[in-house]
């Protein structure tokens, strides 16, 4: 058995047992961790607690409709991004519609055939994964970002003082020559490394290096 496909889990939320134990069976054939819930109140404690990585959800439930429960997932910043495939009999237009706007991201209409069940499940768990990946690789490029402006900050400092110090230096050798010409060169010695330091600091503090007003 697949691996990841072990600690995939699916949540069934449906108030029909007949239809909690066949959806369970079948996934459990293809390898997934399926938890069921008659209830919806039932399902949104269970998700809180841990969250699946994809529910399947009836719509007509008694104390607490499908509808409301799509509305509460989405509304927990934690639960939001669960991908939620309705499964019902109302096969009105408005249903559907409504269905997508709460933020489910598919409808099956029953009865269903398991097929087009564990096919529209895989598509929506793959596009998971792919979120979920492209998310993590995001946050990656922001550490290494962030890294490097630290990085980049430091070398900017030591190398700011570092001219600095030979600034002064120079300044202060130049007070204790009495030859014009030593002086001149050590002012004009100054004067280049106070450049560089300009230059420097410029660049350090330009949004775009490719283009630099000198």
């Amino acid at each position: 058995m697949d691996k990841a496909l072990e600690s995939t889990t699916i949540m069934v939320v449906d108030d029909t047992p007949a239809n909690l134990k066949l959806l369970q069976k079948m996934l459990q054939t293809k390898g997934y961790l399926v938890l069921t819930f008659p209830r919806g109140a039932m399902a949104l404690a269970a998700a809180a607690r841990n969250p699946p990585d994809l529910i399947l959800l009836d719509i007509n439930m008694p104390e607490m409709s499908g509808f409301e429960v799509c509305k509460r997932l989405k509304a927990d910043d934690a639960l939001k991004e669960i991908p939620v495939i309705f499964i019902s009999a109302l096969t009105e237009t408005g249903d559907k519609v409504k269905a997508f706007s709460l933020g489910g991201v598919d409808y099956v209409a029953k009865p269903f055939q398991f097929e087009e069940v564990n096919a529209r499940v895989e598509t929506h768990l793959r596009l998971r994964r792919q979120q979920l990946e492209i998310e993590e690789k995001h946050r990656q490029l922001q550490q290494a970002f962030k890294e490097k402006e630290t990085l980049l900050y430091e070398i900017h400092h030591r190398v700011k003082n570092n001219l600095a110090v030979v600034s002064s230096l120079l300044r202060l050798q130049a007070k204790s020559m009495d030859d014009e010409r030593a002086i001149a060169c050590m002012m004009d010695s100054r004067n280049r490394v106070q450049s560089m330091s300009t230059i420097h600091e410029t660049l350090y503090q330009s949004a775009n290096l490719s283009s630099i007003d000198m």
